[in-house]
């Protein structure tokens, strides 16, 4: 269900200011939105082989060597106690964990060569969600030189807005908390130097209340309904205070801003993040749990007409034993983890992902990226978990003009340096780019500089 907040905020002039501040003065929901929509550039994205982006971010860090670049021949205080499987990708095994994925590699590509410059999940999370470690801040508090990038679903959603693709809804939606690491945030979620307007729009999934839009935490009895009413809406936003008229949220609501709050409001748009419009049989494929559901949420909302959608596994890079909430950080009982939970959890959700995109012929039109900030080290230390290890980790790459049933790169015999074709998060996130269509002078017109390499490989 879709849970629009349960707080009593009214005074005796009407619902509570600070309701309407959060829905009007969101530079997500209400500025960012009509600014979407009044979006008229030029630029068509014409040759692009998708239509939508869906990434899944796998905080925290998963082991190269227990998901899909295991070593059979390594020595045990390296391989681990899983076995192998084999692929439809001829030479490729994936861990024993990981079945249902394996049988749809026809479908998908693995990169195996990746690195990035940190083993801080701060910075690495910045690396890998903008593409540059510019203005992270790691787990000390001290933010690195030069300004934050954008991350790549603003960029995507901006680039696409100025060219007249998108319209109507907000274009970059993130499903799950805000990353952080020590309850450090991470720097580089947002739209950054292009401006808040191009923050995600949050949705958070519980697997015991359903989805929560946590910028639309109204009354409870200002219900969607009654929102939808468009005078009343506006006579109880003619009552807040100066600051959302500077805004231009109460009183005068252009053409603009109206199609935005009607977006936010309406039933269609609380239907598109209502899962209980799913069959049992869908909710089961996908699995019960919070990345499960998430994922189903995702392909929801690309199917709503949103290009860009980020799945963040969990909101703390830390397991739960570790007082955090489920992330890949598995310094300690890694194997355990692994086999109870995070493997059949990721094998399931994602593969659901894919066979339901192929199903309703969704995959060709929707990239599916699923990585994290970094690997794990490949020795095994005293703890049954591994460390941190920025030099070699992998992504699965699907749909989008992705051909699948092949891999880029290798690493070498223990998975700890890339032996050939080493690849970067910026190079990820080039061709993420010129998969949705977009070009290096669209990306030069947004005041960034072009950043890494498509990944040719791919296509």
């Amino acid at each position: 269900m879709l849970l629009v907040g349960r707080r009593i905020t009214r005074t005796c002039s009407g619902p509570h200011r600070r309701a309407f501040l959060q829905v009007g003065a969101s530079s997500v929901l209400g500025l960012s939105l009509a600014d979407l929509l009044r979006a008229r550039a030029a630029g068509t994205g014409e040759g692009a082989k998708a239509k939508a982006v869906i990434l899944l971010w796998l905080w925290g860090g998963p082991s190269q060597l227990d998901t899909f670049d295991p070593k059979p021949n390594a020595t045990l205080d390296y391989r681990g106690p899983f076995g192998t499987i084999p692929t439809r990708i001829t030479g490729l095994r994936f861990c024993e964990l990981f079945p249902q994925l394996a049988k749809l590699t026809d479908k998908l590509a693995v990169v195996r060569s990746l690195h990035t410059q940190s083993n801080d999940h701060g910075i690495a999370g910045t690396i890998g969600l903008t593409g540059s470690a510019a203005g992270g801040t790691g787990l000390d508090g001290k933010p690195l030189q030069g300004s934050a990038r954008p991350a790549l679903g603003s960029i995507v959603a901006k680039a696409l807005a100025s060219g007249g693709r998108r319209q109507g809804v907000h274009p970059f939606f993130v499903v799950g908390g805000k990353l952080h690491q020590g309850k450090k945030a991470i720097i580089g979620e947002g739209g950054g130097p292009l401006g808040a307007a191009w923050d995600p729009f949050r949705l958070e999934y519980d697997p015991s209340s359903g989805t929560k839009v946590p910028a639309l935490q109204l009354p409870k009895e200002l219900t969607p309904e009654r929102m939808s009413d468009r005078q009343q809406l506006l006579g109880a936003l003619g009552n807040a205070d100066r600051r959302v008229a500077d805004l231009g949220a109460a009183g005068a609501l252009d053409e603009y801003r109206g199609r935005a709050f009607a977006m936010l409001t309406s039933r269609t748009a609380a239907a598109g993040f209502d899962l209980s419009k799913e069959s049992d049989a869908t909710k089961d494929a996908y699995g019960r749990t919070r990345f499960g559901q998430s994922c189903l949420l995702a392909r929801r909302l690309v199917e709503a007409g949103v290009p860009f959608v980020q799945v963040n596994w969990s909101d703390h890079v830390e397991a739960e034993e570790d007082a955090g909430d489920g992330g890949w950080d598995h310094h300690y009982r890694n194997f355990q983890i692994m086999q109870d939970r995070h493997a059949p959890w990721l094998d399931q959700s994602m593969s659901a992902l894919l066979a339901d995109l192929h199903d309703r012929r969704m995959l060709d039109s929707t990239l599916v990226l699923a990585v994290g900030e970094f690997g794990r080290s490949p020795k095994i230390n005293d703890k049954a978990g591994r460390e941190h290890h920025p030099d070699c980790y992998c992504a699965l790459v699907a749909g989008g003009g992705v051909k699948g049933g092949r891999f880029v790169g290798t690493s070498d015999a223990t998975a700890a340096k890339p032996a050939d074709t080493p690849l970067t998060p910026a190079d990820l996130n080039a061709t993420v780019q010129h998969a949705i269509g977009l070009t290096s002078e669209q990306i030069t017109g947004l005041g960034l500089a072009p950043a890494g390499r498509v990944i040719e490989e791919l296509f």
